[in-house]
């Protein structure tokens, strides 16, 4: 039987290509869990999936099969998982399963729904979050709880009755707080707490017990390990007006007294986690000064409290993801540099790796997710420049096995372009490092057509193996453009300076990176000035209309869920401090300088034609944005056009539905093919 020959990447391939979220070692080490999702075509959706599969390798077991199940969490004994699954309620509910076989049993009925559960040390109770306000916290406390439902018509009924009452009360909607929506949907006047409930007989269910109250949201919990405590982060202020910031570690005891904050302003603080022997507390920290300049460090406390001592600070990396190793010297952390995202060990203060940290996870990928076992051993999502997404386990003696094959078949049949690394000077003679990926049939005596992505952010780092775009280039490159994407000014992974370098000089100080990079192919030979598109979200779709509005070199652009006025995207987006950090103070203060790094002042100089993409339920970069460069263009009879997606975010091409995504990437190529017409 002959092998098919491999064929192009298309469009379509966007429906079979799935990915690996959240992996979770079981606590003896012999197997990890993940969420596998995948595209649901017909219900034009996703599915999300518990799957298990052996750390000494063998065949992936789907685990569940509910449509959302999410948040795999073991049990200590290694022989239960707990999830979150939408099955009985749209809202999420925690689940158990026996992992050795038997149906799940679901163990909360919260009215508002339930998220991330936490095993306690010695497996009778879980911890989670669950919604309320302050009239049903009250109930709660008075014990005036309505009675479960006695059948599924009652049950039925009751929902129905709490969605009625929900759109009651919130029409009309009183807005009182900033941010006041974010994602797709408003907030309520409900704050997230944590509750504990005990794992008992299947025929005796269990009424969980809150543990916080007030006007504050609690983020997931973690015990300590004498079980006689949680940790968890709060909002520090319910009148900070921020979504990102003022947050503190908070000890929550177990005996009803009151949660004790063990950290102070000055820093926002992230994911705390005990030490092995509860002795000390980690968690990530930023800068409140500096909220998006210094970027992310670990630092430690004494578990009762004290003076936070930064771990990782000199190395300059910017910390995504930690763990505490089993033996409690030091933590285990994942960054990104320079393309790539890896796993780093480093030592608490006096031990030999404390100022000499090694590298446990290596090779040319972007790590995006890591759990570490008992005995030191890793489970991580990577993906590669070959390879999207796939779930990998390193041994505790260092030895890595690759445990899945989620999209080997698909690939298979593709030809896969290598993503060449381009090492390039700007006008300064900083080096900015970028790639190229080149169409199946390059020829260097021809030229071709040129695509350049940007990325947003603006402080994101792009590498080969970066899972959300890695298909588009392949589908880009396929379609007969040469595709180039580099990490300007501003972006993450070449530490502090590289990523500050844009503060308050959006456009000017990092166009001059993109632009030396696309000068540095057209001086090779193989591409054809003349037909140069570029594209972008986000930051990206900014960056795209900067760049057309003070350079005519492109043939055209597509500029997707972009920032165009500054003065408006800081008071309408449910980010309105990032405009306040970059550029340091108000609109009212900043007015002229907002205005002049804002496109839209740039908007009467463009010539390119342009295509606007854009989300209708964008609320980190409101639509108000487009319709303002739209209008602008289209009185002045410029190429333009405004797509809208109806029901989607700004999250549109990373999560959206899968119709749009494709829809998405069909508009920008055929855009693209429009004014790039390929030669023979």
């Amino acid at each position: 039987m002959t092998t098919p020959t491999p064929s192009r990447f298309t469009i379509d391939d966007l429906y079979e290509l799935g990915w690996l979220e959240d992996p979770r070692l079981s606590p003896d080490g012999r197997m990890a869990a993940a969420i596998w999702v995948t595209v649901d075509r017909v219900n034009n959706g996703y599915r999300r999936q518990i799957v298990v599969v052996p750390t000494a390798g063998g065949p992936l077991r789907r685990f569940t099969r509910g449509k959302q199940d999410r948040q795999p969490r073991w049990s200590p004994d290694s022989k239960w998982l707990a999830f979150v699954s939408d099955r009985d309620d749209e809202r999420g509910q925690i689940y158990v399963i026996p992992v050795d076989g038997g149906e799940a049993r679901q163990v909360t009925s919260m009215p508002n729904g339930a998220s991330d559960p936490a095993w306690s040390p010695d497996g009778r109770w879980i911890a989670f979050l669950s919604s309320v306000n302050a009239e049903e916290q009250a109930r709660e406390d008075s014990g005036e709880l309505p009675p479960p439902p006695t059948d599924a018509w009652e049950a039925r009924r009751a929902r129905e009755q709490r969605q009625h009452d929900e759109e009651l009360r919130n029409d009309p909607r009183v807005v009182t707080k900033l941010p006041y929506r974010s994602g797709t949907t408003y907030f309520d006047d409900r704050r997230r707490h944590i509750y504990v409930i005990e794992i008992g007989d299947e025929d005796t269910p269990a009424t969980p017990r809150r543990l916080t109250s007030g006007d504050l949201h609690y983020s997931a919990p973690v015990w300590m390990p004498a079980g006689d405590a949680l940790l968890s982060t709060a909002t520090r202020d319910p009148e900070a007006d921020s979504l990102f910031a003022y947050y503190d570690v908070m000890r929550i005891p177990l005996d009803g007294s009151l949660p004790q904050a063990l950290t102070s302003p000055g820093f926002s603080y992230f994911d705390p986690q005990p030490s092995p022997d509860g002795s000390q507390i980690a968690f990530l920290r930023l800068n409140e000064a500096r909220l998006l300049g210094e970027g992310r460090r670990v630092a430690i406390v004494p578990a009762e409290g004290g003076e936070p001592h930064d771990l990782t600070a000199h190395t300059d990396l910017n910390i995504a993801q930690f763990h505490w190793q089993p033996d409690g010297q030091g933590v285990l952390f994942s960054a990104g540099w320079r393309g790539d995202a890896h796993v780093y060990q480093i030592g608490l203060p006096g031990t030999p790796t404390y100022r000499n940290g090694m590298t446990l996870v290596g090779r040319p990928r972007i790590v995006s997710e890591f759990d570490v076992g008992r005995d030191g051993s890793i489970a991580f999502v990577a993906g590669s420049p070959a390879n999207p997404c796939d779930l990998y386990f390193r041994s505790a003696d260092g030895h890595e096995r690759r445990l899945t094959a989620i999209n080997d078949r698909l690939l298979s049949q593709r030809i896969i372009m290598p993503i060449e690394e381009l090492l390039y000077l700007a006008p300064d003679g900083s080096e900015v490092q970028g790639w190229v990926l080149h169409p199946p049939d390059f020829d260097p005596t021809h030229r071709y057509p040129l695509a350049v992505y940007i990325h947003g952010g603006p402080h994101v780092m792009w590498g080969p193996g970066f899972r959300s775009m890695w298909h588009e280039w392949q589908t880009a490159a396929a379609r007969g453009y040469v595709v180039f994407f580099c990490n300007p000014r501003g972006s993450e992974g070449y530490g502090e300076l590289w990523r500050d370098a844009i503060r308050g000089n959006w456009g000017e100080a990092d166009a001059p990176d993109i632009l030396a990079g696309i000068d540095t192919l057209v001086v090779r030979g193989s591409i054809d000035p003349d037909r140069i598109a570029v594209t972008g979200g986000s930051y990206g779709g900014y960056m795209t209309a900067w760049l057309i509005g003070h350079d005519d070199r492109f043939a055209c652009a597509v500029a997707a869920r972009g920032v165009y006025n500054l003065l408006t995207q800081h008071s309408t987006s449910d980010a309105h401090e990032l405009i306040e950090i970059e550029f340091g103070g108000y609109p009212w203060e900043l007015y002229e300088e907002l205005w002049d790094h804002s496109p839209l002042a740039h908007a009467h100089k463009i010539q390119t034609p342009l295509l606007l993409l854009h989300s209708e339920l964008d609320y980190r970069v409101p639509i108000s944005e487009a319709e303002q460069l739209f209008a602008i263009l289209r009185r002045q009879k410029k190429v333009v056009e405004l797509v809208r997606y109806p029901r989607e975010g700004h999250e549109l091409t990373r999560s959206g539905e899968p119709r749009h995504r494709a829809d998405h990437m069909r508009r920008t190529l055929e855009w693209f093919d429009r004014y790039c017409r390929r030669e023979s």
